[in-house]
């Protein structure tokens, strides 16, 4: 597959002064990526960059003394399989994966490769790690938001800004086979009993039966969103998002990029950061360190993003309250 070269504007970097372990390197070494996100899509693209960035900051020059290469899954655990096996073929002497989809493809090459991963759930509960203190294996990386409990945050925020809603879609997407999944919605549905708020569960698998979801349930004023971060929501997001405007519900998402296009607002760790971490875990253990020997990280951060044009589009006024908490506000 062409490699996409939306990094190429890192080529000045190849004039930047390598650390002196990376000077002392005698081969180029080759990192494997695989990211269950679509090649084309905004936030590939920068998660990946702040990668290649960091890498190079390192002292790993690409086309110096490190290759990589990059593949997509496009959202489609199909694709993955075959993605990952071009990777293997390929002998790189580590990979980085992004996303729980792209790392069950690569799940199976943990006895013979590193790998650090990016913004993926439930490595303990499928065995691939022993602990997230302690891994013991082939295989570290940055847990997503999942690994913590972020859902009643999701909720007290949707509620502060819609104080009308009664009623919670839960939208998730298909064959994601998350170990953590039925945790995560039990949890939610708790907190939503907690403040007195409904839900309904919504397993789609494409667009088109998401809308037939909502309009199954005759949306009302008090209807609401929220969208459970999988690979499926997060590389369907712009038509997610428009269906929640087409049908004026209110939605909180897990991710920036959804308020970034349009969504109400977001609430979730920063992932494009994840990326950056796990740069710094492959040069590690290109230096020598071994996997089960670095801790999987939780996210320690977390940002609100409130999309002000959309919720005056909802007929919402924002709590100054709220406003004040929001990193970032979209105008």
């Amino acid at each position: 597959m062409r490699r996409r070269n939306f990094i190429a504007f890192l080529g000045g970097a190849a004039t930047w002064p390598l650390t002196g372990s990376a000077q002392q390197a005698h081969a180029v070494r080759r990192i494997g990526v695989l990211t269950g996100l679509v090649e084309d899509d905004k936030e590939s693209q920068a998660r990946l960059a702040a990668f290649s960035l960091e890498l190079a900051r390192l002292g790993w020059v690409e086309g110096r003394n490190v290759l990589i290469d990059y593949r997509w899954a496009n959202g489609d655990p199909v694709r993955a399989q075959a993605q990952a096996k071009e990777l293997i073929a390929l002998s790189p002497d580590v990979f980085l994966v992004g996303g729980s989809t792209a790392m069950r493809a690569l799940g199976p090459q943990t006895d013979t490769i590193p790998i650090v991963f990016a913004n993926a759930n439930d490595q303990v509960a499928t065995g691939l790690v022993a602990s997230l203190a302690k891994p013991g294996g082939n295989v570290t990386g940055f847990a997503g938001a999942e690994s913590l409990d972020v859902t009643g945050k999701h909720l007290e925020i949707l509620k502060e800004a819609a104080p009308s809603v009664d009623r919670i879609v839960i939208v998730f997407g298909p064959g994601s086979s998350l170990a953590s999944r039925s945790d995560i919605l039990r949890r939610l549905e708790s907190a939503a009993a907690e403040i007195g708020l409904r839900t309904i569960q919504a397993p789609v698998r494409d667009v088109a039966a998401l809308e037939g979801v909502i309009t199954a349930l005759g949306p009302a004023p008090g209807d609401a969103l929220v969208v459970m971060n999988e690979i499926f929501t997060v590389t369907h997001r712009k038509p997610i998002v428009a269906l929640a405007s087409r049908y004026r519900l209110p939605a909180v998402y897990p991710v920036r990029p959804f308020a970034v296009d349009g969504g109400l607002m977001s609430y979730g760790s920063n992932v494009t950061e994840m990326y950056r971490g796990a740069a710094s875990y492959i040069d590690r253990i290109l230096r020598g360190e071994k996997p089960a020997d670095l801790p999987v990280q939780q996210p320690t951060k977390f940002e609100l993003v409130i999309n002000l044009k959309t919720a005056r589009a909802l007929g919402l006024t924002v709590a100054p309250s709220l406003l004040a908490r929001a990193d970032e506000v979209i105008e």
